[in-house]
């Protein structure tokens, strides 16, 4: 570990300062005795300084830094749903066999936001040839240049499921990007598309219903626009029915 020589001189100047004052103490009491005492005191009482600016404030100065370093990144993920996630969902529930399963489940926002959420322990049935694969590379190709971006960002590797979302979509849009045709998959190759997409599909399920207890908690005008736009209702739509 490198140290700087300033903290160093720094450091230096300081124990030269306290021994100094030490000494005009003695010179001016002459009493080793009580310096004696109050040198035991002080150092006795450093560990408790140390309990109290390390494990508490520290900790509440982390705590602190970790909320606000929360609230930069989820102002990301809500871009990169605004931008590709919500679509994904839709575009990956089209291959799914138990689509409606996840509909009924996610209906009502209020239970599924709860405890627990609607979506737990839910096990999507994928199957490349129900939807459109094509267009999902089409997809991937077309947002390349954001997800690298994205990747880009260090602060969202850091927040550990988002990142492992990250992963798993870059892996699926790798596996279909380096195919020439992708509607004329072999058996073996299409039965390993199905578990990359049931992979991405169900990180992106999860960080969803995580954002949007988010947004319900801290915005609800942008909590108001996500009901309406719910990837997993056919029939969503931005307006407002009187």
């Amino acid at each position: 570990m490198k140290i700087d020589r300033w903290k160093i001189l720094w450091g230096v100047a300081l124990l030269c300062l306290s021994a100094l004052v030490y000494v005009f103490h003695y010179l001016t009491f002459r009493d080793p005795h009580h310096l004696f005492i109050f040198l035991v005191g002080d150092i006795a009482f450093v560990f408790i300084e140390v309990l109290i600016v390390t494990m508490i404030i520290h900790e509440l100065l982390d705590y602190r830094d970790r909320k606000a370093k929360l609230y930069k990144l989820n102002m990301v993920i809500g871009a990169f749903f605004s931008e590709i996630g919500t679509e994904l969902l839709r575009i990956f529930s089209g291959f799914d066999r138990n689509a409606g399963q996840v509909r009924e489940g996610l209906a009502c926002f209020e239970d599924w936001l709860g405890k627990g959420g609607g979506c737990e322990g839910y096990q999507s049935d994928i199957d490349v040839r129900r939807g459109d694969l094509k267009a999902l590379q089409d997809f991937f190709l077309d947002k390349r240049p954001f997800m690298l971006v994205l990747i880009q960002n260090a602060n969202l590797l850091e927040h550990d499921s988002f990142a492992s979302l990250l992963w798993a979509i870059f892996h699926l849009a790798e596996e279909l990007l380096y195919r020439e045709d992708v509607e004329a998959l072999t058996d073996a190759d299409r039965r390993h598309i199905e578990v990359d997409i049931k992979r991405a599909y169900a990180a992106l399920i999860a960080q969803w219903v995580d954002y949007m207890r988010h947004l319900r908690t801290s915005y609800p005008h942008l909590f108001s626009l996500a009901v309406r736009m719910n990837p997993f209702d056919p029939e969503a739509s931005p307006e407002i029915e009187g």
